[in-house]
This record gives structure tokens, sequence and C-alpha cells, in this order.
């Protein structure tokens, strides 16, 4: 069995991995687009990154397909995408999916959005 850990591991090996300071560096800047994988039941209950994209793991691969039906302008241009999730494991596999996808340019925060706020980040209810 392959154990989430060691696949955690590999994707970050493969990725480019931010602190949460670095992101918090790169917030605002037009060219970058905030990606929050968490639950909806997460955003409500704790906030997102001002300005961030909403877009649940389970749609992903979906969402960033051009040829899906289900496919999300979002993930149609030339950004620099940053994943995250609560503590960064979701964040790594989807950044590591997306990058197999062909997206360009991706990361993620390594630890997550509580490293976000525990960092002083900028948080917004969802709306």
């Amino acid at each position: 069995m392959k154990h989430v850990k060691d696949m955690v591991a590999e994707a970050n090996a493969e990725l480019e991995c931010l602190t949460a300071e670095e992101a918090m560096a790169l917030h605002g800047n037009d060219d970058v687009l905030f990606v929050d994988l968490r639950d909806p039941r997460e955003l409500t209950r704790e906030g997102m990154v001002p300005g961030a994209f909403s877009c649940t793991r389970g749609m992903l691969e979906f969402w960033i397909d051009p040829d899906s039906p289900y496919a999300k302008e979002q993930f149609q241009g030339v950004k620099k995408y940053v994943f995250y999730c609560a503590s960064g494991w979701r964040s790594a596999l989807s950044a590591k999916t997306a990058q197999d996808m062909g997206l360009e340019n991706v990361s993620h925060i390594v630890s997550g959005f509580g490293g976000w706020k525990k960092a002083g980040g900028a948080v917004e209810e969802k709306s």
C-alpha cells in the first residue's frame, strides 16, 4: 500500500512549496490566483483568503480540463496558481495533479490555511 504521507512527500518534491509568508507576499497580484480546495463547510466555518477561488477537491480535474463540460475559465488563463487547503496535504496532491494535467506555474502553501492565519494573513468570510 502506498501511504498518503508518502504521496504528499513525493508531490512536495516536485512542486513549488510556499511558506505562508511567501504566499502572503504574492497576495493581491493580478497575475496570481489563490485556489481554496477546502469543503464548503470549512469555508463557512473558518473563512478564506480574500479573493480566492473556491474549488472543491472533487471537481479539480474536471474544472482544469479545457475539454471537460465543467471547465472553469479560472483555470484556462495564464496565471500563477497558489493552491491551499487546511494543512497542506490536499493542496500538495491537488497541485501535483494540476501540474501533471499541464497547468503551469502551480504552487501550494505547505502549512495550508492554518499556517496562513497563524502568519497573520488576511481572512474574509465566505460570501
